[in-house]
């Protein structure tokens, strides 16, 4: 900038459009200089017709901007994750919680609420094991066997959770 150009009200605008127009004209050979690519879409347009891009490919910022804060410290492992540690247990990936039921063509839950557990419950017809036969009286039924299996784990998983929470107090 020529500071004698701009004190004077007559050259002051002549000199600003021209310095303007240098350092926009360097700038963009500057982006120019740079590799370019070509592309053609035709479903970007609305006409249906083929439209050619030219892209031109920026470089890789060179400074990082610093974080506001430091990085978090490492939390410590919880009492299950020491045990597996030690034992070598390595955590299972998640199947999800719905199967899909080819009977009513609908997704349903694998446990709970409508679960595909419960299907042996729905059955109009239940095949009988020669070990769930009860000889001395009558049999068992098979629909009651499974639902009282089912509170038996529940009841186990509570008792196995309140000797969880006593253990870490």
């Amino acid at each position: 900038m020529d500071n004698a150009r701009l004190a004077s009200d007559a050259q002051r605008e002549a000199h600003l459009k021209d310095v303007t127009r240098d350092n926009v004209q360097l700038l963009i050979n500057q982006i120019l200089s740079l590799p370019v690519k070509t592309t053609t879409e035709t479903h970007g347009s609305s006409t249906g017709q083929d439209s050619t891009m030219t892209l031109v490919r920026l470089p890789v910022p060179m400074t990082d901007l610093p974080r506001e804060k430091p990085l978090p410290k490492a939390k410590a492992p919880t009492k299950w994750e020491q045990f597996a540690a030690r034992k070598g247990i390595q955590s299972k990936t998640k199947d999800g919680k719905l199967v899909y039921d080819e009977a009513s063509g609908k997704w349903a839950p694998k446990w709970g609420y409508n679960g595909i557990n419960k299907q042996l419950d729905n059955q109009w017809l239940v095949e009988v094991d020669d070990k769930v036969k009860n000889t001395d009286k009558e049999m068992i039924d098979p629909r009651t066997l499974g639902r009282m299996e089912r509170k038996k784990l529940v009841k186990k998983n509570e008792l196995q959770h309140k000797r969880n929470l006593k253990n870490d107090k």
